[in-house]
């Protein structure tokens, strides 16, 4: 029977969408089969602000809670225990970290059967094989290490598998992307003997947020793989220095380390970037202009009145994609992986990676571009799983072994 251009439409139309759904029904199945490892999601900080918050139960309010990571097929989420500039300032910060963790713990009791705490290497492969999700954790900001060696061993023994040594502002330890005030020229001398101490404690050390001499420093003193746990690529945003540049995504490969990519709009696209800093300018013009405190209702208006009018440049999977792509151009496959920043980059996250039940949108976007399984796997959390395996075995070489929560 010959067919009409409009049937031959009809059913192009049809087989089209029939190849999506299955290959979208594809991607979510192997979300849920291989293992997925996201090195920064800022939870405990966002319940310790609003308490009444749930994320054992659906909670609509942020970007993460259980049912969505079980959704996505996320086995491992880094627990962010952000302690803030201003915290660090007042002289809190080693208090706010242990009360961060005791929330992960928390979280943790109130779902056994669903979520367990994660140490090392060993508990994420052990929890995947038993159905628990797992809930490692890494400090971002190394302030409540307070400038004493010794709080990396009693960090350590809480379960601390990461330190991002700085955040918004210079700290004790070294230098910040964020702040102009780069008072030690990259690291403190403090910072330069903490690398080595984290080395041989096996925690890994984390240089995103760092200022760019800080960073090389890093490089050069660690004797173990290091991670950029929420980073992504200078190259499509220029002058944000808050990403990597591509000399630096070289040299971390060189190092054996890995780039966890963010998914923050702003952190992948020049137009989110520059829609931002328009804000933060207009907010600051209008503030001086009228004499306003920082927490003034009206300047709060303000901010939401300019949004409406300019509504915000979302992202799209493809602008997360380009991302990974180019780490892999630089440093090859066996160097990025993913570290969201979900619950810490506001509601600014791309079209499709929305929240934690997303990953399956990765996998089908990955594939899209001709990424093997294999090399999806190592994308979503092999590569990372190697950097830790690797810290883990030069600490134990030093006579630290690895504490895990299930022994």
């Amino acid at each position: 029977m010959q067919r009409t251009d409009l049937q031959v439409l009809l059913l192009t139309t049809m087989i089209t969408c029939a190849s999506m759904t299955t290959s979208a029904s594809e991607s979510v199945e192997f979300a849920r089969d291989v293992l997925i490892v996201d090195t920064h999601i800022d939870v405990p900080f966002r319940v310790y602000r609003h308490p009444e918050i749930d994320v054992v139960d659906s909670d609509e309010t942020g970007d993460f809670d259980l049912p969505r990571m079980q959704a996505g097929g996320l086995n491992a989420a880094f627990m962010s225990i952000f302690i803030p500039a201003s915290v660090d300032e007042a002289g809190g910060a080693k208090a706010l970290a242990d009360e961060l963790i005791n929330l992960v713990h928390g979280i943790v009791a109130k779902a056994p059967d669903k979520v367990a705490i994660a140490t090392c290497t060993t508990d994420i492969y052990r929890h995947q094989k038993a159905g628990l999700a797992s809930l490692p954790m890494g400090i971002e900001n190394g302030a409540p290490l307070e400038g004493s060696l010794d709080n990396v061993s009693y960090f350590r023994k809480k379960g601390i598998r990461y330190i991002t040594l700085a955040h918004s502002k210079s700290n004790h330890i070294s230098d910040s992307s964020y702040d102009t005030n780069e008072q030690w020229g990259g690291l403190s001398d403090f910072g330069k003997q903490l690398v080595p101490v984290m080395n041989d404690q096996g925690i890994m050390v984390d240089i995103s947020h760092l200022s760019d001499a800080a960073a090389w420093q890093v490089l050069e003193i660690s004797k173990t793989p290091i991670i950029a746990s929420h980073s992504s690529l200078r190259h499509f945003v220029p002058g944000f220095h808050r990403n990597m540049t591509d000399e630096m995504v070289k040299a971390v490969g060189n190092n054996g380390g890995v780039v966890q990519i963010n998914f923050g709009s702003s952190f992948v696209t020049v137009k989110a970037r520059n829609w931002t800093n328009e804000l933060k300018a207009k907010s600051i013009e209008y503030k001086e202009k009228n004499q306003l405190d920082d927490k003034d209702s009206a300047l709060t208006d303000f901010g939401k009145q300019w949004v409406e009018q300019h509504p915000f440049p979302f992202a799209g999977l493809a602008d997360v994609l380009d991302h990974i792509d180019r780490v892999v151009d630089l440093a090859g496959i066996d160097h990025v992986g993913i570290g969201s920043d979900y619950d810490g980059v506001g509601k600014t996250l791309p079209v499709d990676l929305k929240d934690a039940s997303s990953y399956p949108n990765l996998v089908l976007g990955l594939r899209a571009r001709g990424y093997a399984d294999e090399d999806i796997e190592k994308i979503l959390g092999k590569n990372l799983m190697r950097v830790w395996a690797t810290v883990e075995k030069y600490a134990a070489d030093k006579g630290y072994l690895a504490l895990c929560s299930d022994s």
